[in-house]
């Protein structure tokens, strides 16, 4: 143990050496450019011994890739989702009920009053007597009403949110706030099915966090138990390199690269999968639209999710390394 000690003393003597002759010879510069070669031949050094056993490589990346292919892909249908509401809600509008009572001046300046809001794009008035005209052509009671002594319908007037405030919650704001005005009757939010959509789609993310929560733990404990069994495979080979003075992360440093290009792989080919199944579902969903006569068409992965999924895969395949490496490696020692 004690002669180990004095090696890895040795050792890191001649590489603390090496660095502060390369400060002294080159600067700061000269040390840094040294110190990311060092870095980059064991980045690929590990991409070599992966690539020494394609097969065990490919199954490890490809059980990654699918486990990172279906939160992403939830998250791309819930944005195409997204963008089809986006027009959907743009149609919400407020309808105000008055008071009978409400005389025609009281509702020219309320509808003045709402008109310079910002939150409002368009205001417009429905007198009783065209809301009456308009129930008339549309029912077909038209003989029915004529039996009426008195218009029963009230004066109406239909709100139209501004861009930007058409969301469920400040829409529902809004009408809280006018149903309590002194000539509104009855505030009607003509949004309900809107709201409900949204309701199904925030269970819709919580669910892809979810999801990908419990994937993301799968992830960690694959690239773990293969950076475990490579540890095992070079037992003999960590023994003699911690006898000759190797200390623990130079030893560490090629296990941790593996688990990033597992995660760097696994992220491509998760990556892929979605393209693929965007791809599948294409036609079906133009054919749709089409019946709706609607020019919606899929998006697939936008540059910020497919760098976000690269740099969760390789986040995971790193932590996932780290993790298996810092147990299993102190459980090496020369004997």
């Amino acid at each position: 143990m004690a002669e180990r000690k004095a090696n890895q003393q040795t050792f890191r003597e001649q590489q603390g050496g090496n660095s502060r002759a390369s400060k002294r010879r080159g600067g700061i510069g000269e040390w840094l450019r040294n110190y990311v070669l060092r870095h980059l031949q064991t980045l690929f050094y590990a991409l070599g011994q992966l690539a020494m056993k394609p097969f065990s490589t490919l199954m490890t990346a490809a059980v990654v890739g699918i486990a990172l292919a279906l939160p992403a892909g939830l998250h791309v249908l819930l944005a195409n989702a997204q963008q089809v509401t986006t027009g959907w809600d743009g149609d919400a509008q407020l309808s105000l009920f008055l008071k009978k009572e409400t005389r025609e001046r009281q509702v020219s300046a309320l509808a003045a009053e709402l008109r310079k809001r910002d939150n409002i794009e368009a205001v417009e008035y429905v007198s009783s007597e065209q809301a009456l005209e308009e129930f008339r052509t549309l029912s077909g009671f038209g003989e029915a009403l004529e039996a009426l002594e008195e218009n029963p319908l009230p004066p109406l007037l239909v709100v139209r949110p501004a861009l930007g405030h058409n969301d469920p919650a400040s829409m529902d704001a809004l009408r809280a706030e006018l149903e309590s005005r002194a000539e509104v009757e009855l505030a009607q939010l003509d949004m309900a099915w809107v709201q409900r959509l949204y309701a199904l789609m925030d269970i819709g993310r919580q669910g892809v966090m979810i999801l990908a929560s419990l994937l993301a733990l799968a992830v960690l404990l694959v690239v773990g138990n293969t950076i475990r069994l490579h540890i095992q495979n070079r037992r003999d080979e960590i023994v003699v390199t911690k006898l000759i003075g190797g200390t623990d992360a130079f030893i560490r440093r090629p296990f941790l690269y593996s688990g990033l290009w597992y995660g760097l792989f696994g992220a491509l080919i998760g990556g892929v999968l979605v393209e693929s199944s965007l791809l599948l579902l294409e036609a079906p969903v133009a054919q749709l639209a089409a019946l709706y006569h609607s020019d919606f068409a899929l998006q697939g992965l936008d540059l910020i999710t497919g760098g976000g999924l690269l740099g969760v895969g390789m986040g995971l395949g790193l932590c996932g390394s780290w993790l298996a490496v810092g147990r299993h490696l102190r459980d090496i020692e020369p004997t």
